[in-house]
């Protein structure tokens, strides 16, 4: 029996780090990683559910605020009610060496201080969107998994 507890142990402590939850700083880090790569891309692909048929279309909006991550679209469109009816999404881009898969969840915010957060950095929406427009939608990420890939280098696991 001593040889048994010995050998759970054992595999409990060899579990990957990835499988515990992250601290509050390493979520900060994790989301400022994920933001950097995906605001260095500058483009990227978020996928939805339509139905029982995926949609993938690219995006350009990736924003910190209030220790949070966010991206911008129209409420009218198409993507917008997918997301309401199932708020689950995964975001995809590639640099030209490597790449990462964020697997989330994206949860609006009404309030009138991100909207102008994220028309602020990024004022070129200022001409389609405003902070009153009742058509903007910001989305915070949460629940996220960030997998950063290459083909020569080791897969790099991030949880916010």
């Amino acid at each position: 029996m001593k040889q048994f507890t010995l050998w759970v142990v054992a595999l409990l402590l060899a579990l990957p780090t990835f499988a515990q939850s992250p601290t509050a700083d390493q979520k900060k880090e994790a989301m400022q990683q994920v933001h950097d790569f995906l605001k260095r891309c500058g483009t990227y692909y978020l996928a939805t559910v339509d139905g029982d048929s995926p949609r993938v279309r690219p995006f350009g909006t990736i924003h910190l605020y209030e220790g949070k991550l966010y991206i911008q679209t129209g409420r009218s469109k198409r993507v917008a009610k997918q997301l309401a009816k199932n708020p689950k999404a995964e975001i995809c881009a590639f640099n030209g060496t490597q790449w990462i898969r964020v697997q989330t969840t994206l949860h609006e915010d009404t309030r009138k201080a991100a909207k102008a957060s994220m028309l602020d950095a990024y004022p070129n929406l200022k001409s389609i969107y405003s902070v009153e427009d009742p058509n903007t939608l910001v989305l915070y990420l949460q629940e996220s998994t960030a997998t950063l890939s290459s083909f020569s280098g080791k897969e790099v696991t991030l949880r916010f």
